[in-house]
């Protein structure tokens, strides 16, 4: 079963690697101004980035409050190198979205109720990387096969669809993501999550969070072995991830299923985890296991 990551965070961390590169500009800058003063920033300071951007005439705000570039493409990283130097300012770029709606209709969850407006509570990025404990029950479902972020409102904007593929070595997907099936990501423990993904933004919901995602997801897309993996997560450290595998397992149902929540229901002795088991079994008990319909080999996680 495949799932989905946004694109930026298929490869390194970009704040990482924007920073670097960001620091070189610096340098140049301080080099060639004796004097003058700098400060980075990569989505890491309460900077208004995409405001500085539009004022810098870099873009204009598409409907789903991304920067769309000059030329047509909203599939930017923003960095900004801060100085006190006196600069030319650059013309702003005008809106150009004109009467186009695909992003608001194609939302899955109504997350931009209308132009401009983004609504966090129903945002799957926002719900998969933000939130650091439990997502809330009557959000699960939306977020569909998405293990961390969303891109569909980017992927049906028109002005994306000539886009070329980044050749930058530093955003190509890596074997963190190829080589990994969503019952590999039910499985991480602490150590394995270090290892594979510190050194991209699928670090930043920690363990926890990312977990919880695959948990979701393979709740809703039944995903037979991340299903068979959720029952160890009962016993998780994590009362988060504990509560979203009763969730998952609720949603498949089943003798096996309920037989594992009734079992987890008796040692549970955190509240918030026991109403999750609780709730699980009701629904375990109004569905007959759900399974796949084929037998197919296990695939990895898919990056667009």
């Amino acid at each position: 079963m495949k799932t989905h990551v946004a694109r930026y965070a298929v490869g390194r961390d970009y704040h990482a690697v924007l920073a670097a590169r960001l620091r070189v500009l610096a340098d140049f800058i301080e080099a060639e101004a004796p004097g003058a003063r700098t400060r980075l920033y990569t989505d890491t300071g309460p900077v208004l980035e995409r405001e500085l951007a539009v004022r810098a005439g870099l873009g204009w705000f598409g409907k789903n409050t991304n920067l769309i570039g000059p030329r047509g493409n909203s599939w930017l990283l923003l960095g900004e190198v801060l100085t006190d130097l006196d600069l030319p300012s650059d013309d702003p770029v005008a809106d150009r979205c004109g009467t186009c709606t695909a992003c608001l209709d194609a939302c899955p969850t109504g997350a931009i109720p209308e132009p401009y407006l983004v609504d966090s509570t129903r945002c799957i990025s926002y719900l998969t990387i933000e939130i650091r404990g439990r997502i809330p029950s009557d959000r699960r479902a939306d977020l569909g096969d998405w293990v961390f972020g969303c891109d569909i409102c980017q992927e049906v904007c028109p002005w994306n669809r000539k886009t070329a593929p980044v050749e930058d070595g530093a955003f190509q997907a890596g074997r963190h993501l190829e080589e990994r099936t969503l019952a590999d990501l039910v499985r991480l423990d602490e150590r394995a999550f270090a290892a594979e993904f510190s050194p991209t933004a699928l670090e930043r919901p920690r363990r926890r969070g990312l977990v919880r995602n695959a948990l979701i997801v393979a709740g809703n897309t039944q995903d037979g072995p991340a299903l068979g993996a959720a029952i160890d997560k009962l016993e998780d450290d994590d009362p988060v991830v504990r509560g979203a595998a009763a969730w998952a397992l609720g949603r498949r149902g089943g003798a096996g299923a309920r037989h594992a929540l009734e079992r987890a229901r008796a040692g549970e002795t955190d509240t918030e985890v026991r109403a999750e088991i609780e709730t699980a079994l009701d629904g375990a008990a109004d569905r007959p296991e759900v399974r796949p319909p084929v037998a197919v080999p296990p695939q990895g996680v898919k990056t667009r």
